[in-house]
């Protein structure tokens, strides 16, 4: 799971409205930088990431550097009993444009959820075939 996980170049298979665009370092070690194009169309954006924390096979941190996503990501993975593993995604981030962001949160929070949900049953499949 976590070689599929962090393979910057596929997030695209299964990360909802993601496509890595650039890997500056070896996207394998804390200081490494990732930037990827997140949204749909004329609603894209650059989200620039740095890796923080490292810790391979279990558990990858990283820090929303852009000027509209910022906060911590945290991928982390759990050995379970019959080479299984659960994967627990975890998003820290501060809501842009302040207090318009807050207000809509509520409606945003819904999306987001159900896309987050989708990404990781589409990871699922995707570590499956390898």
């Amino acid at each position: 799971m976590w070689e599929v996980l962090v393979a910057w170049d596929r997030h695209s298979e299964w990360m909802v409205a993601t496509h890595m665009n650039d890997v500056v370092g070896d996207g394998a070690s804390e200081g490494s930088e990732l930037a990827a194009i997140t949204g749909f169309g004329p609603l894209s954006f650059t989200d620039t990431m740095r890796i923080t924390t490292w810790d391979p096979p279990r558990r990858c941190v990283v820090e929303h550097t852009g000027a509209l996503v910022q906060g911590t990501g945290v991928f982390e993975v759990v050995a379970l009993p019959n080479e299984r593993s659960r994967v627990i995604w975890t998003e820290q981030l501060d809501l842009p444009f302040g207090a318009l962001g807050r207000l809509g949160w509520p409606v945003a929070r819904v999306a987001a959820k159900a896309g987050l949900a989708y990404s990781l049953r589409r990871l699922a499949r995707v570590a499956e075939r390898g």
